[in-house]
C-alpha cells in the first residue's frame, strides 16, 4: 500500500527532530523522509559523536506516535571535483546511509556527481555516476538500504537559465539504472526537475516504468525555478501525473519534497499547513489509485 511521506528539512530546523516527528504524525503522514542536510558543511548532530544514538532516538519518537521512516535524503552535492570536499562528502553520504538504516529507512536518495558542465562532459559524468553508485553497493548490502539515483538539472551561468544534467532525460536515467543492474540502486524521479529541463513528468514516468521507478520527489514548479512547493500551487499537470503513475502500476510511496510551502509561515501555522500538505498528498494517492488498471 502506498505510504504518504514528506521530508523533514524545514520542520526539523524549526522545532528539532523529535517535535518534527510528532508534528508530521499529527498532520496525518504515514512516514518521514529524513533530510540529512548540513552534513555537507560538517555541521549538526549527524557529524558529531552521538549520531547513532540520535538516529535511534528519532526512531523511538516515531514509534511512540505512529510515524515511520520510509525514505531519506543524503547530503549534497555528491561531488565538487575538489578536495577535501569530495573525500568528506563521501564519508558523510555513507554515514547518512547507516543512520537512515538505523531509523528503519528503506530508500535513501543520493545525487549523482554533476560537478562538470553537462553540455561538454555528459559522457564523462555518466561514467563517473556509474562508478560512484557501484561503489555504494557494498554499503547498501551492509546497511540493508537501497540508494535512489535522482534526475538532476544545472544552471547555465552565462545565460542564466536551467539546462540538462545527469539523468535529466528518461533515456539516460534508464541507461544508468540498466547498466548498474542492481537491486540496491533504483530510481527516484523528481517531478519538478523534469519540468525544469522541459520534460513533462507524466511522459518521464511512462518512459521509466514501474521496475525502474521506485521512489518520488513530489513538488510543484513554475517551469522556471526549483520551487519545491505544494502541488496545485504552480504549473504541473497533477491529474496527468497521477494518471501516469496509476497506469504504470507505480508501487513506491508518494513522498512530498514540498516544504518550501512552510518557510514563509510563522511557527504557529506550520502544523496546520502540514495538515493541508498531508490532505493534498492523500488526494493525489486517491487519484493514482483511481487510474490503476482494474484487476
Amino acid at each position: 500500500m502506498m505510504k504518504l511521506v514528506t521530508q523533514t528539512d524545514v520542520l526539523a530546523k524549526k522545532f528539532g527532530g523529535e517535535e518534527c516527528v510528532r508534528i508530521l504524525a499529527g498532520a496525518g503522514f504515514d512516514a518521514a523522509d529524513w533530510s540529512f542536510f548540513g552534513m555537507e558543511r560538517g555541521e549538526g548532530i549527524w557529524c558529531e559523536a552521538g549520531w547513532r544514538e540520535y538516529a535511534l532516538c528519532l526512531k523511538r519518537a516515531g514509534q511512540e506516535c505512529g510515524l515511520g521512516f520510509a525514505q531519506a535524503h543524503a547530503p549534497f552535492p555528491s561531488s565538487r571535483g575538489e578536495e577535501p570536499y569530495d573525500t568528506d562528502i563521501r564519508k558523510w553520504i555513507i554515514r547518512a546511509m547507516e543512520a537512515a538504516s538505523l531509523m528503519g529507512v528503506r530508500d535513501i536518495v543520493v545525487h549523482p556527481p554533476q560537478h562538470l558542465e553537462y553540455a561538454k562532459y555528459a559522457e564523462r559524468l555518466f561514467r563517473e555516476s556509474l562508478a560512484f553508485y557501484r561503489s555504494l553497493i557494498p554499503y547498501c548490502e551492509e546497511f540493508h538500504i537501497r540508494v535512489c539515483a535522482e534526475n538532476m538539472w544545472q544552471r547555465d551561468s552565462r545565460r542564466g537559465y536551467i539546462v540538462d544534467s545527469v539523468c535529466s532525460s528518461p533515456e539516460e536515467f534508464n541507461r544508468l539504472l540498466d547498466k548498474l543492474d542492481s537491486p540496491w540502486i533504483v530510481g527516484c524521479l523528481d517531478l519538478g526537475h523534469c519540468a525544469l529541463v522541459g520534460r513533462e513528468p507524466e511522459d518521464f514516468i511512462r518512459a521509466m516504468g514501474k521496475d525502474r521507478l521506485q521512489a518520488l520527489h513530489v513538488h510543484d514548479v513554475d517551469y522556471l525555478s526549483d520551487c519545491h512547493t505544494m502541488p496545485f500551487l504552480e504549473s504541473l499537470n497533477w491529474e496527468g501525473i497521477a494518471c501516469a503513475l496509476g497506469q504504470i502500476g507505480y508501487e513506491g510511496n508518494l513522498t512530498l519534497e514540498a516544504d518550501n510551502f512552510l518557510t514563509k509561515m510563522p511557527g504557529e501555522l506550520m502544523p496546520g499547513a502540514s495538515r493541508l500538505m498531508a490532505e493534498t498528498g492523500r488526494y493525489l494517492i486517491g487519484r493514482i489509485e483511481a487510474a490503476q488498471p482494474r484487476k
